[in-house]
């Protein structure tokens, strides 16, 4: 096996651990309202998401083919950019995960990019315009869009069902949950898992295995989907948390606003080709839905610190990506690209570790929110 295929090899498996991490990361988008609520319980929510996820992910491949070609000059990556550039995704979804920060996997994942591409390549080698418009005016305008269908819509749910018995309502929506939150995770996995396969595309024609404009395998849109799904399988409950009772206090009218105004929104920016961040929009759609319930409380300090992470995600990820690409280079060939490879995983096992003092799972993601991630009886012990 010669050094180009081996190197390629390191950046389809990181490619794909990404993906995993997007996943875990994500699964709150579309379940974390479900699961608070009591519509779904928060083992099958996520199956459930899972299964949505992978099936998301054969429906449409524009998405793919803007992170592909539309961000960077295809001419001007080489692997090890690509690989410096995963990097940078993957270690800003590991550390937001850990801190439950609600923040974008597709904007970790393109800042990496970005950033290796330009230490490696230069600012000519980035395409601006592709970024401002169908990155960071998306980014800008998504959120403000979801909070405001949220908000008339949880308006005029409560509105029309005003006469309708507490408790009949509350089962009503609930059962419209399933539906709704089982929408928002399709059109997940359209926009998503869509991420990593213009990133293993983009690594496949810098290895000349790909010829310049061509779209994804199906093995990689088959691994990509895979990966996702079993990364949401394994539910990032820390960011479920946060969405689902950190947030604002959810009933079942309000989840069913914001699910299905999350949905609206991901799904008309996959069929026009956004790599949109399915996290800016179901947050958006969640503070929509406490805005435009009456008397309801949006706890604005967490708010802020989302909209804080959403905005230095970029440039955290690019530096990461660019200081990566700088470790490679330095060190040189497969010795640089294993140095930083080890040095990442090493990153991600402490993280873990460091979780697992105070863990959020299944058992205890739905308990009272009292101002701090862990719920209290863990901090306790």
């Amino acid at each position: 096996m010669d050094a180009n295929t081996l190197l390629l090899g390191v950046v389809v498996l990181t490619a794909l651990a990404f993906d995993f991490t997007n996943g875990f990361h994500d699964t709150a988008n579309a379940m974390a309202t479900s699961i608070t609520t009591g519509a779904l319980r928060p083992r099958i929510a996520v199956a459930l998401s899972a299964v949505l996820n992978f099936a998301g992910a054969f429906l449409s491949l524009k998405v793919a083919a803007t992170i592909a070609s539309g961000i960077v000059e295809t001419g001007a990556v080489t692997l090890t950019v690509v690989f410096s550039g995963l990097v940078g995704g993957l270690a800003w979804n590991l550390l937001t995960w850990y801190f439950g920060l609600p923040s974008s996997s597709s904007h970790a994942l393109i800042g990496g990019v970005v950033g290796a591409t330009l230490i490696a390549a230069g600012t000519s080698a980035v395409k601006a315009d592709g970024l401002v418009t169908k990155v960071i005016l998306p980014a800008v305008l998504s959120p403000v869009f979801a909070i405001m269908v949220a908000t008339v819509g949880t308006f005029l749910v409560y509105r029309i069902t005003a006469r309708v018995p507490e408790g009949t309502r509350f089962r009503g929506f609930r059962i419209g949950q399933i539906g709704s939150a089982s929408l928002v995770s399709l059109a997940h996995g359209t926009n998503d898992a869509q991420k990593t396969m213009g990133v293993i595309t983009l690594a496949l024609i810098a290895a000349d295995v790909l010829r310049p404009g061509s779209g994804p395998p199906f093995w990689v849109i088959a691994a990509c989907a895979l990966s996702i799904s079993l990364g949401t399988y394994l539910g990032g409950w820390r960011i479920i948390r946060t969405l689902g009772k950190g947030l604002t206090e959810i009933q079942s009218p309000q989840g069913f606003s914001a699910e299905g105004s999350s949905a609206a929104v991901i799904l008309a920016a996959s069929h026009f080709g956004f790599p949109l961040s399915t996290t800016h929009v179901c947050s958006g759609s969640i503070m929509g839905s406490g805005v435009g319930k009456r008397l309801a409380e949006v706890r604005w300090g967490i708010a802020g610190r989302m909209a804080a992470a959403w905005v230095i995600t970029i440039p955290a990820a690019a530096l990461v990506g660019a200081g990566a690409w700088k470790g490679t280079d330095v060190i040189g060939g497969m010795g640089g690209v294993t140095a930083v490879f080890a040095l990442a995983v090493a990153f991600a096992g402490a993280l873990f570790m460091a979780a697992r003092r105070v863990p959020v799972t299944h058992d205890n993601v739905n308990e009272t929110w009292t101002g701090t991630l862990a719920p209290e009886r863990e901090r306790a012990a």
